[in-house]
């Protein structure tokens, strides 16, 4: 809105000037919310429905389907970050030269948000700014996919045909998704459902780079982003699954078998005809 039109309310009266104002934010802060849930939705239907990947039974072609299903859901994500990994840029520029916008406030808080690192009475800090660089970045491919394939075990297992779930993410409120068969007595997790392949995914990257449990991933990531090294990269996904020894109880044989895929099927991400059979 401009100025001459803020005049102009406000000389027929002040509050309903403030009002429509805080509604007119109220309305572009929702709409900006919800354009990525739209983009996810088309994304999804665009994908289809998930292969039956339990009738595949070539190893070669079963794992070459798989990947291909998740691939474009995975750089759907990434592309997110990047974009808003963008906006923190600009927002550090900004805020470098005291020059911040009301804009950049507005993404600012928005991404807080997001990321679970929300502004406090201080508005924009660089310890705000430094934890959300952190945060705000890309995850290999080639980890994503490894991940999805063994929680998933090649997107056959129980939870990703029924609940569309290839990360084994656990929700916590009854009827949030379905019961392990195996649940120890005590436990009252389960397995959280989706509504698509590409909200699992969706579900997976806030996971990794919010959750307190993989701060060690998001610093192997930060410190190959300052010092130039690639983040998308098979060595840079080696790397990062070395932060993920809290995401099972198994720990360093977990990483060592995620590891052990990346090794074993990097033909499928580095354009080479004929990948290993092991898993």
């Amino acid at each position: 809105m401009r100025k001459s039109e803020f005049i102009a309310i406000a000389a027929a009266g002040l509050l309903a000037s403030c009002s429509f104002y805080g509604y007119e934010k109220n309305r572009i802060e929702e709409e900006r919310q919800t354009a990525y849930q739209t983009e996810i939705n088309s994304k999804a239907k665009a994908l289809g429905a998930a292969p039956d990947f339990s009738a595949i039974t070539e190893t070669r072609l079963k794992k070459q389907t798989f990947f291909d299903y998740l691939r474009p859901g995975i750089a759907l994500e990434n592309e997110r970050v990047k974009k808003e990994r963008k906006l923190l840029e600009a927002i550090q520029t900004s805020f470098d030269v005291g020059n911040l916008t009301s804009s950049e406030l507005s993404d600012a808080k928005r991404l807080g948000r997001l990321y679970n690192l929300s502004l406090t009475e201080e508005g924009i800090t660089q310890s705000w700014l430094d934890k959300m660089r952190h945060r705000v970045d890309v995850i290999p491919e080639a980890l994503v996919l490894v991940q999805a394939a063994n929680e998933s075990a090649w997107g056959t297992s129980r939870f990703a045909t029924k609940a569309n779930n290839y990360f084994g993410q656990w929700c916590y409120s009854k009827g949030c998704g379905l019961v392990p068969l195996k649940r120890s007595e005590g436990m009252t997790h389960e397995v959280a459902k989706f509504a698509s392949a590409q909200q699992s995914i969706h579900g997976y990257f806030m996971n990794v780079n919010r959750n307190k449990a993989y701060h060690e991933l998001r610093e192997i990531r930060y410190q190959r982003h300052t010092q130039g090294e690639s983040l998308i990269d098979t060595e840079a996904a080696m790397a990062l699954a070395n932060g993920l020894l809290k995401y099972s109880e198994r720990g360093e044989a977990y990483v060592n078998d995620l590891q052990s895929m990346i090794r074993h099927n990097k033909q499928f991400w580095e354009g080479n005809s004929q990948p290993s059979a092991s898993r």
